[in-house]
């Protein structure tokens, strides 16, 4: 009995609190509900994209002109609104996406969940111990591929991302043929500059969350300073 009680005295101090129309409590409803809803969009995402994340934005030029820096792109998983594929294929099918055939995959280099993201398109597949020449300006070489995977090309770049002399931050070697289970998804479609919002979520959402409790706060003095005046009218 007396558990239950002081199980109900609790519950009772929690919908107090909840309800209350003090500053801390009004707040903390604030929070909670921006909170909410950020859950709500993410699930929805999560949903249709069958993939996370489900939203990238553009970081460099590689991709340009059909990807731009601060362009915002929709992420959705590779088997999702038709099969994958690579610029080898699209040719062969007309399949074209983002100016030229192929998908552009966005993909962890090498598998490492550390570093950030890749976005470029998928050229071909390739199986383990092929050789491919591969050629940048004046200069030529072989490239054999460790093992099976889709070779990589941001549109923007005048070499594949496999090759030695392609080196990318921090990786500690050479991309790797991409394979698939290092695949996030394929770009679907994409909102011009709103990308750089998210470039920048952290200090926004601070600042958001921070907008919206000074502006309840002053709606509720506000009311109270309003209520205090008509209270002193009316002695």
């Amino acid at each position: 009995m007396a558990d239950q009680k002081a199980k109900k005295s609790i519950q009772d101090k929690i919908i107090r609190f909840w309800k209350s129309e003090e500053q801390i409590p009004s707040a903390v409803r604030e929070i909670a509900s921006v909170l909410v809803t950020v859950g709500a969009v993410v699930a929805v995402l999560l949903i249709i994209c069958g993939t996370w994340p489900a939203i990238v934005t553009i970081e460099s030029e590689s991709m340009v002109p059909h990807m731009n820096v601060g362009d915002l792109v929709l992420v959705v998983a590779g088997d999702r609104y038709g099969s994958l594929q690579s610029m080898e294929e699209g040719n062969s099918s007309g399949y074209e996406k983002f100016g030229m055939p192929g998908d552009v995959i966005i993909y962890r280099p090498n598998g490492n969940t550390e570093l950030h993201p890749i976005i470029h398109r998928a050229m071909f597949w390739v199986e383990e111990g092929e050789e491919i020449v591969v050629t940048a300006g004046q200069r030529t070489g072989t490239y054999t591929a460790p093992h099976a995977g889709y070779i990589t090309k941001g549109d923007n770049n005048p070499v594949i991302d496999q090759v030695g002399w392609s080196n990318y931050r921090n990786l500690g070697g050479p991309i790797e043929p991409v394979k698939k289970e290092w695949i996030i998804g394929k770009a679907m479609y994409q909102v011009p500059l709103v990308g750089y919002l998210p470039l920048n979520i952290v200090p926004v959402i601070i600042i958001v969350v921070v907008i919206m409790v000074l502006h309840e706060l002053y709606l509720r003095n506000r009311a109270k300073r309003e209520e205090e005046m008509k209270s002193g009218r009316k002695v």
